[in-house]
């Protein structure tokens, strides 16, 4: 266990290094001076200073930053952040999800490029005991495509889906390259005997074809558009109740989830996999989540940097920048304090 928690923290801190090495090189590409460069947070374990940047390895494995001159605090260096254009300060706010949202997308096609079959969302046959076909109208081939308005991405969406409610579900399947409606129609799980044991099932099999190239690379972008989908509906799910605080992780409970998952897999090979498909959900989810329009946030400074240059060509008059500073520094500390909170439960989670 121990090795998978240690396997776990550098996945994350690598994490953490490729969104601020996506600041930085960006910063550095528009011609900002960067102070300094961190990864994690707290007391500095490790400094070095090379040219007019210093480099810097801290105590907590929280975050980490691309210190930029004036970004901020007012600054009449002509390097500065606020003296680049807004398109140059736009491209390094964003550098940094998109350094993670590009690594989630190659572990995936590494993932699936080294995989020799692909599961698929095609009905390939009916349990022989099911009555799914005469109930629904669905047919072997059918390609499920839709599921309640939801787009079918992969072939484990398809339990996901169905799984969100019970009882008729509105079905959307491709069938001899056409698109055919099925309406509302019942399908929910029943039982099912699988190799003398009892299974709830839908009663439907899937077809397993060989991976190839193309079927790799769509089905990375597949499951990255899949990842961002269940971040959403997370989200959404959250707003609404479905899902309470307890079932929020932070950086101590995703190093447990991950190790956890290690530990579960039957072989080394398979650990490794299971490890790396969590990478790269967690790289997209940083992706997504770090351009929430939340102060503090990159997608905070973006969603500010807009208004302010809106305003700016509306009124013909500059803002001055210290009012985005103090909505971001109290964004920052409430931010640090639900980092707080909820680290505080994920180790809570741990003793118990």
């Amino acid at each position: 266990m121990l090795l998978y928690v240690i396997v776990a923290v550098f996945v994350f801190g690598l994490l953490i290094f490729l969104h601020e090495l996506g600041h930085f090189i960006a910063a550095k590409a528009c011609g900002v001076r960067v102070n300094e460069f961190s990864v994690c947070m707290g007391p500095a374990l490790w400094q070095k200073t090379k040219g007019e940047t210093t480099y810097s390895l801290r105590l907590i494995p929280i975050g980490g930053y691309c210190a930029m001159e004036g970004e901020d605090d007012a600054s009449d260096d002509p390097r500065s952040f606020t003296a680049v254009s807004v398109w140059k300060r736009l491209c390094i706010l964003v550098a940094g999800a998109g350094a993670n949202f590009l690594c989630g997308l190659l572990i995936l096609l590494i993932l699936f490029g080294t995989s020799p079959l692909a599961a698929t969302p095609t009905i390939r046959e009916f349990y022989p005991e099911s009555t799914v076909a005469e109930e629904t109208g669905l047919q072997v081939g059918d390609t499920l495509y839709r599921i309640d308005g939801r787009r079918v991405y992969r072939y484990e969406d398809v339990g996901m889906l169905l799984d969100r409610s019970i009882g008729l579900h509105t079905l959307e399947v491709l069938r001899d390259g056409k698109r055919v409606s099925l309406g509302e129609v019942p399908l929910e799980r029943r039982a099912y005997i699988v190799d003398g044991e009892e299974q709830q099932m839908y009663g439907l099999q899937f077809a397993v074809v060989p991976m190839t190239l193309p079927l790799a690379l769509s089905q990375t972008w597949a499951n990255a558009a899949d990842f961002v989908r269940l971040i959403w509906m997370s989200l959404g799910d959250l707003i609404h109740g479905l899902v309470g605080f307890d079932q929020i992780s932070g950086t101590v409970g995703i190093v447990r989830i991950m190790a956890q998952t290690g530990e579960a897999a039957e072989t080394t090979a398979a650990a490794v996999r299971s490890i790396a498909y969590f990478a790269a959900f967690l790289a997209i989810n940083l992706a997504v989540m770090n351009l929430l329009p939340i102060p503090a946030l990159d997608g905070g400074k973006v969603f500010t940097l807009l208004v302010t240059a809106v305003l700016e060509t509306v009124f013909r008059r500059k803002i001055d920048p210290k009012y985005e500073q103090y909505i971001h520094a109290a964004g920052m500390v409430l931010l640090l304090v639900l980092i707080a909170v909820i680290t505080l439960k994920d180790i809570l989670a741990i003793f118990r």
